[in-house]
């Protein structure tokens, strides 16, 4: 199955039901068929066809998964951005996947605006949202006197559906390809891990569809079981908001980040809880370890166990989850889904035994590789496994504890961050002689970004000066919350910022487990 195929019979099943709600607009499942046969027609007449890219700068909205079934539909490609990135970032994402149109909110289209060779290479660009500009045609009027249509094509399952970036470094990009195969099954694999039915109600609040996370488990395993998604806005984070439309629109499901069930212990804590929150059955995260503090919390106030399930962009979304029937243990992350495998494995590749901690590799319906990096591509993926890079252990059960990571990746409200994003600019200011930017353990976001500087010799700058300079050119979330000044940074023998010994010198804890 493709999923061009998985809407259509949803919508045959479903027709009338409720696919979508955000805020007070509602799009039923034949409604959603029809709007994105609409856009499909739209890209087609603009000459965009299959294996192009498509570049959604979004948030959680109806014309985000409009637009990405459209897109599908044609065997065009996906390409899903954060709409914090800054044009820098930008710049570097369209060099590296050229794509063919966008549609987008006005902040990353101003941006791009700087550019001027990126948009004039692009065949289509269409401006949503509330802030429009109206320097491009709008999403929703070009869609509205377009002519519904019948889209023939049949993309095939093993064509690519989506190319989503992950982890590395902005200025060195690396996209995660994800055919229309491994994206279905994943959403069928997630239905059932969940136990979801079409009576369920999935409940979106800054889980953001441009992670593979809400895309799969949130949008794509609702669309495969015909249960209704409400998108909840997220500005300002307002988490007595999502509460609120938990209560009004009875939800079943409330998947997010860990942060996010932080946020919502913190204003239990403060206020109290003000809704009925009854009709929730399920509550689960993923994205970043889950703080057992939180977890009790969560679990003492609300009375909802949070599951606690593991997965990462290049295994498609999530590849374990603890069982429904049996008891949650917040410090495990549960077993592997079916159609998943896990191995802890040595240095040497190796297998070991339960309870021996090494690197976790996985198999499945893995991704098709790096777009256009053959040799990374190679280096993870190993006769069939995936090498997460992230460490583990197995008890004599199969349940997978987490326990670190060999990866220099920081993880803020979910967000996976490469160190070398914010290292690399903050050594382009002139004051600065070296940088090391690290993660330090944070109860509510997980961790958060320090920068570790030294100064060259005779020059001057302050904290405020350094986070402005990263904010004004880096998405917020990787900018440093903290700065602090040292003299020269440690070094290993081959030249490398060393550090493991900043962190030591900081007495800093490591970043497994949370507290």
């Amino acid at each position: 199955m493709n999923l061009k195929s998985m809407l259509e019979e949803t919508a045959a099943r479903y027709g009338e039901k409720i696919a979508l709600i955000y805020g007070d607009r509602r799009l039923s499942y034949s409604e959603l068929d029809e709007a994105s046969n609409r856009f499909a027609g739209i890209l087609k007449k603009h000459g965009i066809g299959k294996g192009e890219r498509v570049a959604l700068s979004l948030s959680n909205s109806t014309e985000f998964v409009i637009a990405f079934f459209g897109i599908t539909k044609i065997g065009a490609i996906v390409l899903p951005l954060d709409p914090q990135y800054r044009v820098s970032e930008l710049t570097s994402l369209f060099a590296h996947s050229s794509p063919s149109a966008m549609v987008s909110e006005s902040p990353a289209l101003d941006m791009l605006n700087q550019s001027s060779s990126v948009i004039e290479s692009l065949k289509l660009v269409l401006e949503a949202g509330s802030g429009r500009t109206g320097k491009y045609p709008n999403f929703d009027e070009v869609l509205r006197v377009s002519p519904a249509e019948h889209i023939d094509t049949k993309p095939e399952d093993g064509d690519i559906a989506s190319i989503m970036y992950t982890s590395a470094s902005s200025f060195q990009p690396r996209g995660v390809m994800l055919s229309h195969r491994s994206m279905v099954m994943e959403a069928v694999i997630s239905a059932e891990g969940y136990q979801q039915t079409d009576r369920d109600i999935m409940m979106l609040f800054a889980l953001p569809m441009y992670h593979v996370y809400g895309l799969e488990a949130g949008l794509l395993a609702s669309v495969y079981k015909g249960s209704t998604v409400v998108l909840v806005p997220g500005t300002g984070l307002s988490i007595a908001s999502f509460m609120a439309a938990i209560e009004s629109e009875k939800g079943t499901m409330f998947i997010g980040v860990p942060y996010i069930f932080a946020l919502a212990v913190d204003m239990a804590e403060r206020e109290g809880i003000k809704n009925d929150l009854s009709s929730l059955r399920l509550c689960a995260s993923a994205g970043a370890p889950l703080s057992l503090s939180t977890a009790k919390r969560f679990k003492e106030l609300y009375g909802y166990d949070i599951m606690n399930c593991y997965g990462l962009t290049e295994a498609v979304a999530h590849i374990t989850c603890p069982s429904l029937n049996g008891s949650v243990s917040p410090d495990s992350v549960g077993k592997t889904l079916s159609e998943w495998g896990i191995k802890i494995v040595d240095s040497a590749g190796r297998e070991l035994p339960p309870e021996q901690p090494g690197e976790m590799i996985v198999s499945g319906p893995l991704m098709d590789g790096y777009y256009n990096e053959p040799r990374a591509t190679a280096e993870v993926i190993k006769d069939g496994w995936l090498y997460t890079g992230d460490i583990g252990k197995t008890d004599k059960d199969g349940n997978l504890y987490v326990t670190g990571r060999t990866k220099d990746i920081i993880i803020v409200k979910g967000q996976n961050i490469n160190p070398a994003d914010t290292e690399g600019l903050l050594a382009t200011h002139p004051a600065v002689a070296e940088v090391a930017v690290i993660g330090i353990p944070d109860r509510m976001r997980g961790e958060i970004i320090r920068a570790v500087i030294s100064l060259r010799e005779g020059a001057e700058t302050t904290e405020q000066e350094l986070r402005q300079f990263c904010l004004e050119r880096l998405a917020s979330y990787k900018a440093p919350k903290q700065v602090i000044f040292t003299g020269p940074l440690p070094r290993t023998a081959n030249g490398e910022v060393d550090k493991n010994t900043i962190r030591e010198r900081l007495s800093l804890p490591p970043v497994f487990p949370v507290p």
